[in-house]
């Protein structure tokens, strides 16, 4: 016997894998593995994290933004268990991710033992590779398959490791004569799946003749850049992007309409109800209601998961493939569309758009208006900046207002919509890209559920950046309730939180911005200072993520909550008529038939009531 152990083999099968970063948190029901870890220092990095649920996440983040397996451990039970929402997110967000979990002592798993949980029965409906390691002439196989399975599903793999399994020699136990070593790998090839040429040739015949083409590009059309707006050339079409899909083509890009959904543009909306055609690349974006009517538009869709064809609207031609290598042999079978008026129509649309941004973007009222500092951080992000967002009515602000250029990366937990992702997301970006500027995009309500996890930004000396918008309210929930149910806003009131004090606490930097025409100036410093930092954005509360277009059945609803009670419902009435009142003159304002004359005088008067409202 060695005292090579059972962990040993572990994570030297990891370094034979690529893994060179690790997430986590200890206990003494990892503690074995531990040990494995700090004799392979510094061939893998160790990241310290506060909470478990962070290992995970920052995992997935790193997965996100590299394309690589995103690794996480914890110890047994409890903290076990919280890795699992980061485990759930790798599953719905289609992120390679492995996570290893301790477990207590073989022998005694099910004598209600210390910890005694099996871990591996709860994570059955989120891993699709979950194994409980039986000795350590089991490990080698497990792992190779928990890595491969990772990789080729897009997914989160799950071992548990017995604690004294963990530490027992590694050439220990007993081994089954067809367990013969030698006999598995760390190869992987990622595939690269392109459709039958007959199916490209009708994919093709299918959107020939049509003239109002529209796309629709999501996480799946990532790293497809060229090949998307080669196509959408040819056929004249613009690009609708879910927001998972933010970077598949920058927001400058003369083809794009921008985001689509609950925080889309009015030109994306305008797109897919007037298609003829429509080709889905890479998405599944689920807000069914804003796909095209049924029978409206010949539909190809291009998935790498055949499973995922057809699963949101009805599909002419399938193609099963990867986005860039599928569209790059379709382009030359597509005939030119030469009537671009489709195209001319949403490229007027978006100019008329980014008016309406711009204006909002820079509104001086006081309080602050949360578009201001989303507007203003595209003049302090870097060309090559990763922005990582969050949920909640910040998801709009970046949705809108952060205008990607073509090297920048955006993400953020789009499909499982888990709260407090942006800054594990950040510190996994950051540890992958060390040189680059990463950007948390947050609201207090999500940050203030994982706040710890800023300091291990300060002690792995990760210059993260969080820009935090501070209204002391769980602003989504709040619209929701009222906008959707018709219901007064309930619950959704937070105790207010010093950011910067919080900051300077940990031994990092702060700032506070409140005055809007101070935001800019006040995000460029922030942002160049040398590492982690947070910039508190105090806006306004009553500001409503307005849709691009308001519907009859939401301002029914909005005034039906109003009447019923809502807290400050003078002053929210009376912020959003000046709201819409100011943009009456902006052709993509929903206020636009209001005559500009009316609509100064208008907002003039709801200004002063709306500042009585501030005083009382």
């Amino acid at each position: 016997m060695t005292d090579h152990t059972a962990s040993d083999v572990l994570v030297d099968r990891l370094r034979e894998w690529g893994v060179e970063v690790i997430f986590g948190l200890p206990g003494d029901g990892i503690n074995g593995f531990m040990d494995a870890l700090r004799k392979r220092h510094p061939e893998i990095s160790y990241v310290h994290v506060r909470h478990e649920e962070i290992a995970a996440m920052a995992a997935v983040g790193y997965a996100k933004f590299t394309g690589k397996l995103g690794v996480c451990f914890s110890t047994s039970g409890p903290g076990a268990i919280h890795l699992m929402n980061g485990m759930l997110d790798a599953k719905v967000e289609q992120a390679p991710l492995l996570a290893i979990t301790g477990m207590t002592y073989h022998d005694l798993i099910g004598t209600s033992y210390l910890q005694d949980v099996n871990i591996d029965y709860l994570v059955n409906d989120i891993a699709v590779y979950n194994q409980r390691i039986m000795g350590p002439q089991h490990v080698t196989n497990v792992v190779d398959y928990a890595c491969r399975t990772a990789l080729a599903q897009r997914a989160p793999a799950h071992i548990a490791f017995p604690i004294d399994i963990q530490a027992a020699p590694a050439d220990s136990g007993s081994r089954f004569q067809r367990n013969v070593p030698g006999h598995t790998s760390a190869g992987y090839q990622p595939p690269v799946r392109v459709p039958e040429p007959a199916l490209i040739e009708n994919a093709a015949r299918a959107l020939s003749g049509r003239t109002k083409v529209a796309i629709l590009a999501g996480a799946g059309a990532r790293g497809a850049r060229a090949e998307l707006e080669e196509v959408a050339d040819k056929l004249g079409a613009p690009i609708v992007k879910a927001q998972l899909g933010k970077d598949c083509v920058p927001d400058d890009s003369p083809y794009t309409t921008g985001p689509i959904a609950l925080v889309g543009s009015r030109p994306s909306e305008e797109a897919l109800e007037e298609c003829d055609a429509l080709l889905i690349v890479g998405s599944t974006m689920p807000y069914i209601e804003y796909y095209p009517a049924p029978g409206q538009a010949v539909c190809v869709q291009i998935d790498d998961k055949p499973e995922r064809i057809g699963l949101r609207h009805p599909v002419d031609v399938g193609l099963a493939g990867d986005a860039a290598a599928t569209l790059r042999a379709l382009s030359p079978r597509l005939d030119r569309n030469e009537d671009r008026r489709f195209l001319r129509k949403a490229q007027d649309g978006m100019r008329a758009w980014w008016d309406l941004m711009a204006e909002r973007g820079t509104s001086t009222d006081i309080p602050m208006h949360p578009q201001v500092p989303a507007w203003a951080l595209n003049d302090a992000l870097a060309d090559d900046a990763i922005v990582c967002g969050d949920s909640g009515t910040v998801t709009t602000w970046a949705a809108r207002f952060i205008r990607t250029r073509r090297d920048q990366m955006f993400s953020f937990s789009g499909t499982n919509c888990s709260m407090a992702a942006a800054l594990p997301y950040a510190i996994g970006a950051q540890v992958a890209y060390p040189g680059r500027q990463v950007v948390a995009f947050t609201g207090d309500g999500s940050l203030t559920m994982q706040l710890g996890d800023f300091l291990t930004c300060v002690q792995h000396e990760l210059p993260v950046k969080v820009v935090v918008f501070k209204n002391n309210t769980l602003g989504l929930i709040k619209w929701e309730q009222m906008v959707f149910l018709g219901n007064p806003e309930y619950g959704v009131d937070m105790a207010g939180m010093d950011f910067v004090k919080f900051a300077e606490a940990c031994g990092a930097r702060g700032m506070r911005i409140e005055d809007p025409e101070r935001c800019r100036d006040g995000l460029r410093e922030a942002l160049a200072w040398d590492g982690p930092a947070i910039v508190e954005c105090v806006v306004d509360e009553h500001e409503p993520p307005y849709p691009a277009r308001v519907k009859k059945d939401q301002v029914q609803k909005l005034a039906a909550a109003l009447r019923e009670g809502t807290p400050n419902r003078r002053r929210i009435a009376l912020q959003m008529v000046k709201d819409l009142l100011d943009e009456a003159s902006f052709e993509a304002s929903p206020a636009s038939s209001v005559p500009r004359p009316i609509g100064e005088v208008g907002a003039r008067i709801a200004d002063h009531l709306r500042r009585r409202a501030d005083g009382d």
